[in-house]
C-alpha cells in the first residue's frame, strides 16, 4: 500500500507519441539510479489533476535502473488523470510517484504465454523482454483494434517475430481472435492476460478447466468507481462544516478534491485502504475490497463508495 508520505518526485525527461492516443512517458530522478523492480511492476503517480493513477512500468527493471517508463492511453471517459498526463506533464514537468509495487508477478514456469489487449500490453511488454533475457520460451497474443492503435507494437515485431501473433479486429467483431486452440487443452504454461474486461472474461471463460495458478490476470479496473445507473448526491463533512454535491459521475474523493479540500488518497480504485473515512450517517453502497464486515457499520472508502440512497455524512 502506497501512502502520499511515501512518493518521490522524478522528472520527465522524455514524452513521445506512440499512437494517436497513447503516450510514453520517461522518469529520471537527477543522476540517481532507482529501485529495481520485477516485471508486471506498476508505479502509483499522482498526476497534475490531483488524481492518483496506477501505471504499469514497461522497460527492464532489473539492476537498479536509470528511469522508469510507463504508457498511458488518454481515455475518453477519463475522470482526469490520463488527460491530465497527456495535456498538462512536458519534458521536464516533475511528477510524484510511487515506488514500485507488483499484484501481477511472473512465476517460475517452463514456457508462458502472454496476452494482451490494446494498452493491456504495457505489462506484457515488460515481461517479454525480461523472459528474452532470461532464455524462457514465450509466446505473445496482441490483440488491438488496429495496427495504428498499438502501442509497442513495431518494438514486440523487431524483436520478437517468431513468437509474436497480432491480431486486429478493424471494428469488425467477426475478426476477434480465436482463442480456443491454445485452452482446448491443458498444457504445462503459465498464461499472463491484461486487457479490457471483455477479453479478460473471455479467456477466464475459456479457461476455467485450467488448473489454479495457471492463468493470471490483471484488469485495469479492480473496481467500478461509478456506474451506469449512478445519481448525484451530497456528502456532509462534518468536521469542515461543508456540504458538497457529488455528480453521478465522481467520486466522493473526486469531488472533494475539485471542492478544494485536501484528503489522503492512493490507489483511488478500492483496493488500498488510504482513504478509508468514518461514516456518521447514510446507507453506503460499498465497492471497496479493503473494509472488513465488521467495518462496514461506520466506515467508507471515499474513492470507489456512494450511498445505495439518499445522501451521507462522514468525519471530514
Amino acid at each position: 500500500m502506497t501512502s502520499a508520505s511515501d512518493l518521490m518526485q522524478a522528472k520527465v525527461i522524455k514524452k513521445r507519441m506512440l499512437t494517436p492516443s497513447v503516450c510514453e512517458f520517461t522518469l529520471a530522478v537527477g543522476d540517481e539510479n532507482l529501485s529495481s523492480f520485477d516485471p508486471g511492476s506498476h508505479i502509483t503517480v499522482e498526476t497534475p489533476s490531483g488524481a492518483m493513477r496506477r501505471y504499469s512500468l514497461v522497460n527492464d527493471g532489473q539492476n537498479n535502473p536509470d528511469n522508469y517508463v510507463i504508457a498511458i492511453k488518454r481515455e475518453a471517459d477519463s475522470r482526469g488523470g490520463s488527460i491530465s498526463m497527456h495535456d498538462q506533464t512536458e519534458e521536464g514537468s516533475t511528477l510524484k510517484f510511487s515506488a514500485p509495487e507488483n499484484t501481477f508477478p511472473l512465476k517460475e514456469a517452463p514456457e508462458y504465454l502472454l496476452i494482451a489487449g490494446g494498452i493491456g500490453i504495457t505489462p506484457i511488454y515488460s515481461m517479454a523482454q525480461h523472459l528474452a533475457n532470461q532464455g524462457k520460451p514465450f509466446r505473445i497474443i496482441y490483440c488491438s483494434r488496429s495496427a495504428e492503435e498499438s502501442p509497442y507494437l513495431t518494438e514486440l515485431g523487431d524483436m520478437f517475430s517468431d513468437q509474436l501473433t497480432a491480431s486486429h479486429t478493424e471494428g469488425v467483431s467477426e475478426n476477434r481472435f480465436d482463442f480456443w486452440d491454445y485452452f482446448a487443452e491443458v498444457k504445462n504454461i503459465h498464461v499472463y492476460c491484461c486487457g479490457p474486461k471483455p477479453l479478460v472474461e473471455e479467456i477466464k471463460a475459456i479457461s476455467g478447466h485450467w488448473p489454479e495458478g495457471r492463468v493470471n490476470f490483471e484488469n485495469f479496473k479492480p473496481v467500478e468507481v461509478t456506474r451506469a445507473d449512478d445519481v448525484a448526491f451530497e456528502v456532509t463533512l462534518q468536521k469542515s462544516n461543508q456540504t458538497i454535491t457529488v455528480p453521478a459521475d465522481r467520486s466522493i474523493l473526486e469531488a472533494i478534491r475539485e471542492a478544494g479540500i485536501k484528503t489522503t488518497s492512493s490507489c483511488e480504485s478500492g483496493t488500498c485502504g488510504s482513504c478509508k473515512s468514518r461514516l456518521v450517517e447514510g446507507d453506503v453502497d460499498h465497492r471497496d475490497m479493503v473494509l472488513m464486515e465488521d467495518e462496514k457499520a461506520d466506515h467508507i472508502m471515499i474513492c470507489v463508495s456512494r450511498p445505495n440512497t439518499g445522501d451521507l455524512t462522514i468525519d471530514l
